[in-house]
């Protein structure tokens, strides 16, 4: 039987570490969210389930990666708890694939032209980084200085691939150090480390997923210093670092700035923990300014909020937000920062805490992806079309 190893995005892991739950926020210091923000109706949601998917706690469909023609990509975990990757077409068809001799499959990114990136775990519980190309054929590759301490979660992760085939990703060292990395398409590696980042086990710089990185190879990233805090950066075309301030982000271990996704532009969105340890959304314009954003409806609790997940070229920017209760919803914001609340079906996303809505990317013609947790806490698919 395959071993167990639970992937996620980064991110997301990240959002559980800090928040108990998944990625959240709060208005504190909200831009003015309307008490009646609009509530998209059902009839543009539908769910899917990987055949093959388990039925149980934990298990499930989890789409990731949207492109512009809607392909999706993503994961899914079978009835013994293996993780396996997966493809729909835009069609509805989906074909399943595994990293061949991996312990464990996780597709994180698509491009326009359906490369897709992510990682997997060997027998001994490392991971490496792979590139499945338009056609079906799988390459693998690891960044140097990844760590292959076995069963100790290092080694090299794909996180996002733009449209000409540059992969944004992170390893983690033999020290439990995390760094960022950009893979050419030629295969060559080029690392990077924010100034101020720690030097402990998980502590460390990293791109954030699905979509962090554009098409000038522009990266957006946070990084985790020797105190615990977090901050946002931006890699440039140039190889810069440059820090992204969110002025009422905390500023104590587990509090602080993170990006989630940056667009052609180069606007980026993500959250910030603030000192309640509440979640806000945030937006970055390609020159500097912060806007931030938060849903009415949020939880006002540690651990509940507001996020932003994904910003498509348009600006379009899909998310969630963590109710009083601690149930997820998905909200979509537009351009003008009006909000508008998401969920998938009753019978799919459940009313409980820690289960819900959950989305993850948007593509240019504003169709949205993720994935529902039911009240069994099973995963699955969705797909809202505007």
């Amino acid at each position: 039987m395959k071993k167990r190893f639970a992937f996620y995005p980064f991110y997301i892991a990240l959002g559980r570490k800090v928040a108990q739950v998944h990625c959240l926020s709060l208005c504190l210091l909200a831009l003015g969210v309307s008490a009646n923000a609009e509530q998209l109706k059902e009839g543009g949601i539908f769910t899917f389930d990987v055949q093959g998917a388990g039925t149980g706690a934990n298990q499930g469909t989890a789409p990731y990666g949207i492109n512009p023609a809607g392909a999706i990509t993503g994961q899914y975990w079978d009835a013994d708890g293996a993780s396996h990757g997966f493809l729909r077409a835009p069609d509805g068809t989906i074909t399943p694939f595994d990293v061949p001799g991996a312990e464990g499959t996780s597709a994180e990114s698509i491009n326009p032209a359906g490369a897709i990136t992510g990682e997997y775990f060997d027998a001994n519980g490392v991971a490496h980084g792979y590139l499945r190309a338009p056609d079906g054929s799988i390459s693998t590759f690891d960044a140097p200085g990844a760590g292959s301490v076995a069963n100790s979660l290092q080694g090299t992760f794909g996180t996002s691939i733009n449209p000409s085939g540059w992969i944004s990703g992170y390893i983690v060292d033999d020290s439990g150090v995390y760094h960022g990395f950009l893979r050419a398409p030629d295969g060559s590696f080029t690392g990077f480390n924010a100034r101020g980042a720690g030097a402990s086990p998980g502590e460390g710089t990293w791109p954030a997923g699905i979509s962090g990185i554009n098409q000038a190879e522009v990266i957006a990233g946070s990084y985790q210093d020797r105190y615990g805090v977090y901050h946002g950066l931006v890699r440039t075309t140039n190889g810069f670092l440059l820090p992204i301030v969110v002025s009422a982000a905390g500023t104590v271990s587990g509090q602080g700035t993170f990006t989630s996704s940056i667009n052609p532009d180069g606007a980026i969105t993500g959250f910030y923990v603030d000192s309640d340890g509440v979640n806000h959304g945030f937006v970055r314009a390609p020159y500097g300014r912060i806007t931030k954003f938060d849903f009415d409806d949020a939880g006002q609790a540690s651990g509940q909020g507001t996020f932003g997940a994904s910003i498509n070229p348009f600006g379009e920017i899909a998310g969630e937000y963590i109710d009083a209760d601690g149930v997820n919803h998905g909200l979509l914001r537009a351009p003008d920062g009006k909000l508008k609340k998401f969920d998938c079906p009753a019978l799919d996303a459940g009313n409980s805490s820690g289960q819900g809505t959950v989305p993850m990317s948007n593509n240019p013609a504003g169709k949205i992806t993720g994935y529902c947790i039911d009240a069994n806490g099973v995963f699955h698919g969705f797909l809202w079309i505007p």
